[in-house]
């Protein structure tokens, strides 16, 4: 496969889960901001902090607000991450790469940015906000059916997985990042009932709320989430399984092609360190750097897996 495809490929699913990715990140921030003591934006500032849109969302706006954060994360042309930028990039991706896509996917992919489109077409308003990210994580949803459904499980479909998981793993920490380090109001609400509700909160945005109490039952503590989201491998968000998915889509492309790349051993050098992981551990050192570790090391496979199938060659 040509490299060129090969990147088309791999950033139109990053792009199609950094939108839906970002629909979760703003329903953190909303239903986080509906369990503050007091009337803040402050948790907005946190939710663009951590998106990465935060200097950009400046220039845009004096300050910062619940309505101009949500339409500078879902629509605003000036950020060129929003919602709508990004399901606009996974469809130009998507013709780009065409000739390698089943019609279904394509096809889903259309619609998806149709959709988008009508329904970002004005500001969201604060009482429609759940329909519409719920409506455009759907979309989303309908992409990822088409390709399990209807694509050969070859190199195309390997390097949309790893794309897909990639953003995934990076959205993951994100969030966690979100609650713990900058919305926690003070030191003296850890343990209380207002931290209890911003880490449920925090698992129904990435949609592990029922998994997680299948599994731990109804008590809900910043140890338990923190292990469900990071290190267990039965969660589909978790950091653990994200990484082990991109370990194990580049171990099908190591077979197909019959090369091993720097990448391959970057990945497997960062699942290690997952494996090897403990929550007390991490907890001791600081989730904050720890999650800040964890974000530089994807960036770095991401960059690593650019050079090594030659995207830009």
């Amino acid at each position: 496969m040509l490299g060129k495809t090969a990147g088309g490929l791999l950033w139109m699913f990053r792009y199609l889960e950094r939108s839906e990715n970002t629909t979760r990140l703003i329903e953190a921030g909303f239903r986080i901001a509906l369990t503050r003591p007091a009337t803040s934006d402050d948790e907005w500032a946190s939710v663009l902090d951590a998106s990465g849109a935060r200097a950009a969302h400046g220039q845009r706006h004096a300050t910062t607000t619940q309505a101009n954060a949500i339409d500078f994360l879902l629509r605003d042309p000036a950020n060129p991450s929003s919602v709508l930028a990004c399901i606009e990039g996974a469809r130009n991706n998507a013709r780009l790469v065409r000739t390698a896509l089943s019609r279904e996917v394509w096809e889903a992919t259309n619609e998806c940015w149709m959709e988008a489109r009508r329904l970002l077409a004005r500001p969201v308003r604060e009482r429609d906000l759940p329909e519409v990210l719920a409506a455009i994580r759907q979309q989303s949803a309908l992409v990822r059916g088409a390709l399990h459904g209807t694509m050969l499980r070859n190199d195309i479909f390997n390097f949309a997985r790893i794309g897909t998981f990639a953003e995934r793993a990076d959205n993951t920490a994100r969030i966690l990042d979100v609650k713990y380090y900058v919305l926690l109001p003070s030191i003296s609400q850890i343990g209380s009932p207002l931290d209890n509700v911003q880490w449920e909160n925090i698992l129904r945005s990435v949609g592990g709320l029922r998994s997680f109490r299948w599994l731990h039952g109804a008590e809900i503590t910043p140890l338990g989430i923190a292990q469900f989201l990071i290190l267990d491998g039965r969660m589909p968000r978790s950091l653990a399984f994200c990484t082990a998915k991109i370990a194990a889509n580049m171990g099908y492309l190591e077979k197909e092609y019959g090369a091993r790349h720097p990448s391959h051993a970057l990945v497997e050098a960062l699942l290690g360190r997952l494996s090897a992981a403990s929550t007390e551990a991490i907890f001791e050192a600081g989730l904050h750097e720890f999650i800040l570790d964890f974000l530089s090391d994807v960036a770095g496979l991401a960059a690593q897996i650019e050079t090594d199938y030659r995207f830009y060659g």
